[in-house]
């Protein structure tokens, strides 16, 4: 009832409360209400401030340092760096661009309409063989040669100055001699073997130079079948330029134009292959628009054997690839006839 009284007395006459915690009387008699309202009127807490227990002595030379100068010494380079550092590179961060594709002007397609395939082939079971023609005509391998890309060439020369210091100029044209060579025995061993669809002869095998290379092939040569061109040259009549093709014939089931190559370091990707797949491409379109040939060939096959005998191993270039590469090989004939 006293406490009822009390709050009544609070909500009519609100200007005299003040008055009410004057008298002494009302502190006595009403002991608890007073805190209970005192706490109701200073519920709001004094805001502690978190820098008074810091060491100010301490960071005193820091903040003097920050405070001292009147602008901020950094600039945008110094914080695209922290950026950097921090949280990486912009454009990891950014939807990527998409290059602009350049179009070949004098666009011609890898599979030519116009041929022709009888419905049986020839009844010869001996694959092609057509020994290439001294012509004006340039090969794959010089265009692609006299159109490498600065970056590409850049390297290429710096690994043969690093040669050269190395074994000296006589020794690294003996190395040449013998990368060559080793590549001509190879390609015989591997003719031999296509030809004759056996292993390669106990001469071949024990060869120190190629035994190595017959070694990591084997895996490879299971998956090879009906072999319709070896070491065969092609002509593209049309974009005149021509090549000698290694092989041409089934693997896994897919007609391919396979191209035996020889490494000492591994080149587990197509991309570490440079410009290979350009080379098979342009053999590709050139059988396809070679009349001598009565079939047309759509994928492609890389295969990278190595000295070591470590397992080769295969690339295979499916027809959208093919047909990638083709289109970046009309462009560096472009290039190679602009220049010529």
């Amino acid at each position: 009832l006293v406490r009822m009284k009390f709050l009544q007395l609070l909500s009519r006459k609100p200007g005299k409360l003040e008055m009410l915690f004057q008298i002494p009387v009302c502190q006595k008699e009403f002991p608890y209400m007073c805190l209970a309202t005192s706490a109701c009127l200073y519920s709001k807490k004094k805001k502690v401030n978190s820098y008074e227990h810091v060491d100010q002595e301490k960071y005193k030379n820091l903040v003097s340092s920050v405070t001292s100068y009147k602008t901020s010494a950094q600039t945008p380079e110094t914080i695209f760096e922290e950026d950097n550092l921090l949280y990486g590179p912009p454009d990891k961060h950014r939807p990527p661009v998409k290059a602009e594709t350049k179009t070949p002007k004098n666009w011609v397609p890898l599979i030519n309409p116009n041929k022709r395939i009888p419905l049986l082939n020839s009844d010869s079971n001996l694959p092609m063989k057509i020994a290439l023609q001294k012509t004006k005509m340039p090969s794959v391998t010089h265009i692609l040669q006299q159109t490498v890309s600065p970056q590409q060439a850049f390297y290429l020369e710096r690994w043969k100055q690093k040669m050269i210091l190395e074994l000296g100029k006589d020794g690294f044209a003996e190395y040449t001699k013998n990368i060559f060579l080793q590549g001509e025995l190879f390609h015989a061993a591997l003719e031999a073997i296509c030809l004759s669809e056996d292993l390669a002869t106990k001469e071949q095998r024990d060869d120190v130079a190629i035994s190595g290379y017959l070694s990591s092939v084997q895996h490879v040569l299971k998956d090879i079948s009906e072999v319709k061109a070896l070491e065969s040259a092609v002509q593209h009549e049309t974009l005149q330029y021509l090549g000698l093709v290694d092989c041409v014939a089934k693997y896994r089931g897919q007609l391919c134009v396979i191209d035996w190559k020889t490494s000492e370091k591994l080149k587990p990707s197509l991309k570490n292959t440079f410009d290979n797949p350009l080379q098979v491409a342009a053999y590709i379109g050139a059988i396809n628009h070679d009349a001598n040939y009565d079939f047309q060939v759509s994928c492609g096959l890389i295969v990278v054997a190595y000295k070591n005998g470590f397992p080769a191993h295969p690339h295979f270039m499916d027809p959208h690839l093919c047909s990638q590469y083709w289109n970046k090989w009309l462009l560096r004939l472009e290039e190679y006839m602009d220049k010529n």
